[in-house]
């Protein structure tokens, strides 16, 4: 399986993916390549940013709509 089909089964079950989520469960680094990819392939991916509410991290989700 590729990166790309692993990260679409995944969007595809839980809705979205962080890039910590992506480099931990699944080894994949370069999360906002892979991303772009599945855009191009015709995915309609949605970037949303937030801050994580203790260390006050910014970081992005991405967010498939069905």
């Amino acid at each position: 399986m590729t990166q790309n089909e692993i990260l679409f089964a995944h969007l595809k079950r839980t809705g979205s993916i962080s890039q910590r989520e992506a480099l931990v469960d699944y080894s994949i680094q370069s999360l906002t390549k892979r991303i772009s990819e599945l855009r191009d392939m015709g995915l309609n991916i949605v970037t949303q940013h937030k801050k994580h509410p203790v260390t006050g991290q910014r970081y992005a989700r991405y967010i498939l709509i069905k």
